[in-house]
């Protein structure tokens, strides 16, 4: 007799066993299938953990429920500005992709050697507007030497922390260029992302804020009420990249994602211009 080996005497095992108790051969292939399963190593696939511009959210929650759809792969995100944002991974955060709102924080991050040169894309590019209140009848005057704090009257303007928030260091250039920024900024809301901005102009707070055109199309109670010239502020660049600490493969295969023509089209839905190129 062939000796047999130790596999095909554990099913035989088994069928006897479950013979004996009268289990149907098809409940016999269901535990098989089970014990099989148990068998096997562990290859749940880790986490993508994702720091990203608070004024991605809606576009990333998305891509982040379109990827686990095609792969299984589960994506764990965090919103903020892309200052504390950086800061968090200079401090040893975990984190497998970093997504600015401006070059600058990208650029604070490499020459720290924090982020994978390799994987850095300059992905998807924006535009600066002026919102109101929905239902507002005011009308921000954006001419050059303009009467924007006049418009204000006694309340203020909101936008991002010029010190650090990507939107506000926008909003202080174009503001420099059509000569209104030194009248303006002792009324400025200073916020600390862009979303906090566009959620006081939304509950009425104040009655300007200065925002992404991306950000006013997901807020209801908010209109655009002016686009800023193109030529008033440095071209709005979202880069995005692989933080130096990560090791997870999965990582690398969501950036690829997020910048693929399926990943482009999510991102023009919720309106970012795609700029994907290397930085």
């Amino acid at each position: 007799m062939k000796r047999r080996n130790r596999q095909e005497m554990t099913m035989i095992g088994m069928r006897a066993v479950l013979g004996r108790r009268g289990v149907t051969s098809a409940a016999f292939a269901v535990v098989l299938g089970v014990g099989l399963t148990l068998a096997a190593p562990a290859a749940m696939a880790q986490d993508v953990l994702v720091l990203a511009a608070a004024s991605t959210k809606n576009a990333v929650d998305k891509l982040s429920a379109q990827f686990k759809a095609k792969t299984g792969g589960i994506v764990t995100s965090s919103f903020a500005a892309s200052s504390g944002l950086a800061k968090q991974i200079e401090n040893g955060a975990p984190a497998d992709i970093f997504i600015s709102a401006d070059l600058d924080w990208m650029d604070y991050l490499q020459q720290r050697n924090l982020i994978k040169t390799d994987s850095r894309v300059s992905l998807l590019g924006n535009e600066l507007v002026v919102v109101v209140p929905k239902g507002s009848t005011l009308k921000p005057d954006l001419s050059k030497d303009g009467k924007l704090a006049e418009q204000l009257g006694d309340g203020r303007l909101a936008t991002g922390d010029p010190s650090n928030v990507p939107v506000g260091k926008y909003a202080k250039a174009a503001l420099e260029k059509l000569g209104q920024w030194t009248a303006v900024e002792p009324k400025l809301a200073r916020a600390d992302s862009v979303r906090a901005a566009l959620a006081l102009v939304s509950r009425g707070e104040v009655p300007l804020g200065i925002v992404y055109r991306t950000d006013a199309a997901i807020d209801p109670g908010v209109e655009v009420a002016a686009t800023f010239p193109p030529d008033s502020y440095p071209p709005v660049v979202y880069p995005a990249a692989l933080t130096a600490s990560s090791k997870n493969p999965a990582g690398a295969a969501f950036l690829d994602y997020i910048k693929s023509p399926e990943g482009m089209a999510v991102w023009k839905e919720f309106g970012f211009v795609p700029v994907a190129k290397a930085p």
